[in-house]
């Protein structure tokens, strides 16, 4: 889910770097913040809460009500399961709150001196970051410090804040868009220091990627990969096509030296890999392949390391278009919005956000994934909408979307959850 976070006691993407490189680990042996590995994560507790973050841009209310971060009881034992029990609203308007992401690493299991204990909120459209404390008091979480977007700018001229990771050097690195006048070459890495000062930026100049978005780094095969959404004077404005074709949009993936912060590939993803958005390596430190997921063109793409170092990528999964009525074009892609890599590396699961399914594919063979599953969970072409799907023969039809529950209890919650 986009923009959703949990409450510490599952791994993220640093657990999955095994901790190799810089390491933040002084107290090794200790019990510091996540699990020591993906698969311990797996036999940990399930999770007591969730935290969502919640937007009003493109709603009616987005010129009076700032973005807010919802807490989420997903307790099955609790009196208010399924409930949305704390808002944080933060004290801006027109934020829009983006991908959070965690201070503290999982390569710091070892470190009890370090604490999961702050959120990070970028704001895509304003360049504001949030952190939020969420230890002190986990079902009411406070807002701890803001990083404005002067100093943001000022110190690295970057803006347009996207994803953040923790790192195993206790900094947190968060990609950046573009510069503060919506330029996609403008783009790069900042990083904060543990007390959320600007240190300035990860990559060495003159390394800088034509467009970003969402990155994953894998420290024991040394490298980052970035992807490339667009520039944000064109995607802050509502998406048009034509700025498909007019270059303000991405379709490359880009390869970094981890320890060097040096771009030493760009892997052109063409036609069949447009917008591609978010980005995972399989979690189990020593493989060498990941996914990344074409929004426009409804692909999913796996990229994996050659004998040589070099990277490679190939496309593993399609989602045709569907022909429909009552829309803006002829055919309907699925439109890929986020994607998650279960934690044993066996399954993918994908949501197209147009169409309204979520798809459950194993993986075990990374080159060849098999559908195992799909659920039809909203989208465009539901019942009782405008838009119906046109099969081969003519027929007009719409999908039946169930009105999701959880243990009898209907989850109840009015987050405006953004997915780009």
């Amino acid at each position: 889910m986009a923009g959703a976070a949990v409450d510490g006691r599952k791994t993220t993407v640093a657990a999955a770097a095994g901790g190799e490189g810089n390491t933040c680990c002084a107290h090794v042996g200790g019990k510091g913040p996540g699990y020591a590995s993906p698969l311990e994560a797996m036999k940990g507790p399930p999770e007591a809460l969730i935290y969502v973050t919640c937007v009003y841009n493109g709603t009616e209310h987005e010129k009076g009500k700032p973005d807010y971060l919802a807490t989420v009881d997903v307790d099955p034992n609790s009196p208010t399961y399924s409930q949305v029990i704390h808002r944080l609203s933060v004290p801006y308007i027109g934020d829009e709150l983006h991908h959070s992401g965690w201070n503290a690493c999982s390569s710091c299991h070892g470190d009890t001196s370090n604490d999961r204990r702050f959120l990070i909120l970028p704001s895509l459209l304003s360049g504001r970051i949030y952190v939020v404390d969420v230890l002190t008091d986990p079902k009411a979480p406070a807002l701890h410090k803001v990083v404005e977007p002067e100093d943001i700018v000022k110190e690295t001229g970057l803006a347009y804040p996207h994803t953040s990771h923790c790192l195993a050097s206790g900094d947190i690195m968060v990609s950046c868009l573009g510069d503060k006048d919506g330029n996609a070459d403008g783009n790069g890495f900042l990083l904060l220091d543990s007390d959320f000062n600007v240190k300035g930026r990860w990559e060495k100049p003159g390394h800088s990627p034509l467009f970003g978005y969402d990155f994953w780094y894998q420290p024991r095969h040394n490298t980052m990969i970035s992807t490339s959404w667009g520039a944000p004077a064109a995607f802050s404005k509502g998406f048009d096509l034509e700025h498909v074709a007019n270059g303000l949009y991405g379709r490359h993936l880009h390869v970094y030296n981890w320890s060097a912060g040096e771009l030493k590939q760009t892997l052109d993803l063409g036609d069949t890999g447009l917008l591609p958005l978010e980005i995972r390596f399989l979690h189990d430190p020593s493989k060498d392949t990941g996914f990344v997921g074409c929004a426009l063109t409804s692909n999913i793409v796996r990229f994996f390391k050659n004998t040589d170092d070099s990277w490679s990528h190939e496309v593993v999964i399609s989602v045709e278009s569907l022909k429909v009525k009552n829309w803006i074009l002829p055919e309907m892609p699925g439109l890929i919005t986020d994607f998650l890599i279960s934690l044993d590396d066996r399954y993918l699961y994908f949501v197209n956000w147009l169409h309204g399914d979520v798809r459950q594919y194993n993986i075990e063979e990374p080159s060849k994934p098999v559908l195992t599953g799909q659920v039809w969970v909203g989208g465009l072409i539901q019942k009782g909408s405008d838009t119906v799907y046109v099969s081969e023969d003519g027929t007009e039809s719409q999908f039946d979307v169930p009105q999701v529950k959880v243990r009898n209890t209907v989850l109840k919650t009015d987050c405006v959850e953004d997915h780009r």
